[in-house]
Order: structure tokens, then sequence, then C-alpha cells
């Protein structure tokens, strides 16, 4: 990114089965500048939406009704971009060992953790483009 596109909003996909949460995380995305793409309840979903819409990361639940979204994680870190889990998974040790390279928050999701962890990510990003 160049110092003229610093104004862009950057393009955060949600995934997150739980309406109440997904609305309480877009609003809050919304409120921090973000652009929100979803939020989708389903990995099928998600997935469509990553090979048509460019994003800039991504704010993921790891079960969506049983379904894991592990496949999803991999298309993103695949991509490069940066992924946060959010879930109530996500201190188990079999979950944790597997994401070991991914930010992690158990929900509920602390709003203010999330957007320092995505600004973190965005910089780190930066730092290597």
């Amino acid at each position: 990114m160049n110092k003229y596109n610093q104004d862009v909003k950057r393009k955060i996909l949600v995934l997150e089965d739980d309406v109440l949460l997904a609305m309480d995380m877009e609003d809050h995305l919304l409120g921090s500048g973000y652009e929100v793409i979803g939020p989708f309840g389903k990995v099928s979903e998600a997935l469509g939406a990553i090979e048509e819409i460019s994003v800039d990361g991504a704010v993921v639940d790891l079960n969506l009704n049983g379904e894991m979204s592990f496949p999803v994680i991999e298309a993103l870190k695949d991509r490069g971009l940066p992924v946060i889990v959010c879930s109530g998974y996500a201190e188990l040790p079999e979950f944790k060992t597997r994401l070991s390279d991914v930010p992690l928050l158990s929900k509920p999701c602390d709003p203010k953790k999330l957007v320092a962890l995505l600004s973190k990510a965005r910089s780190a990003k930066q730092g290597t483009s």
C-alpha cells in the first residue's frame, strides 16, 4: 500500500453463525472504519465470497453449527491474508495447537481487542509488502 491509499477502507470478511454476535461485530468494525463483507453463517458462503471479492482479512468463528471453519481459515492464509479466530472453542488445546499461527479471541470477543488485532495484522502485512 502506498501513502495515497491510506484512506481506503479495509474489507474484513466476517464468518459468524450467531446472528446477534455477527451484528454486534459488524457494528464495531463499521464504527472502526472497516468495510464488512458478510457476515456469513456458513463455510460455503464465505468460501464463495473469498473467490469473488478481494478482502483484506477476516474474523472467523471456529464452529458454525457443527461445521468447522478450517477451509475458510486455510483459504485466507493461502492468500497471505490475516485471520482472527473469535470462538468459544479458541481455548481448547486441540484447536490452540492447530491454530498456533492465528490470533485467537474467546467469545464474547472484546471489540477493542478485535480492532487492535486487525490493526496489528494490517501493520504487519504492510511491513512485509
